[in-house]
């Protein structure tokens, strides 16, 4: 509906037939994660809408473990110094941590569904968030890319427990728009707009 009414740009394309569905949807598309949550009757409803430029920078790499956290810091920064020129920053810029590199992009998603401004609540977590924003933004990127002193809204990071043998990095990030949303809807169909107060459905 949004496609027709809005109007929305479309932006689904069939991979190898190349043809644009011209609805916003088609094969696995949107993509949709999902968790059921054990003794809970309400549905969290996530939406997050990026475009092709803030998709650019997405990276994964499973380091050895002598790596360390030195290693993800020199990661991220090798990726954004590459990428994020072509982002429309100033970004929000999801990390994720753990074993795979699956697992590790699927928390960098996830990072960029918190809100601008939060933390990890792991404090050495927090701080690496902190440390990344001011190394980040020392780049000088700046707005649009147009070089400047910001170039990230911040630096969220999610992370699982780890094989010890390895530890793996992804970066995910969210352009200057960052175009999320978040409701909840109850048992009862009564909603609640967590994003965007004072909208109704």
């Amino acid at each position: 509906i949004a496609t027709q009414r809005a109007p929305l740009r479309h932006n689904a394309v069939e991979t190898f037939d190349e043809y644009n569905t011209g609805t916003n949807t088609g094969t696995r598309a949107p993509w949709l994660y999902w968790d059921v949550v054990p003794d809970s009757d309400k549905l969290k409803l996530d939406v997050y809408m990026a475009g092709g430029g803030c998709s650019l920078p997405g990276q994964g790499k499973t380091l050895m473990p002598g790596e360390g956290y030195e290693g993800v810091v020199k990661f991220v920064l090798d990726v954004m110094t590459s990428y994020g020129l072509n982002a429309c920053p100033p970004l929000l810029v999801g990390v994720g941590i753990g074993t795979s590199i699956d697992s590790a992009s699927y928390m960098s998603k996830l990072a960029l569904m918190r809100p601008i401004g939060s933390h990890n609540t792991n404090p050495k977590a927090a701080q690496l968030e902190n440390d990344l924003t001011a190394a980040i933004d020392s780049i000088g990127l700046g707005p649009q890319g147009l070089s400047g002193t910001r170039s990230v809204m911040g630096v969220n990071i999610e992370n699982s427990a780890r094989h010890p043998s390895v530890i793996s990095v992804a970066v995910n990030v969210g352009c200057w728009s960052h175009r999320r949303g978040t409701i909840v809807i109850k048992s009862d169909l009564s909603y609640e707009m967590v994003t965007h107060k004072g909208v109704e459905l």
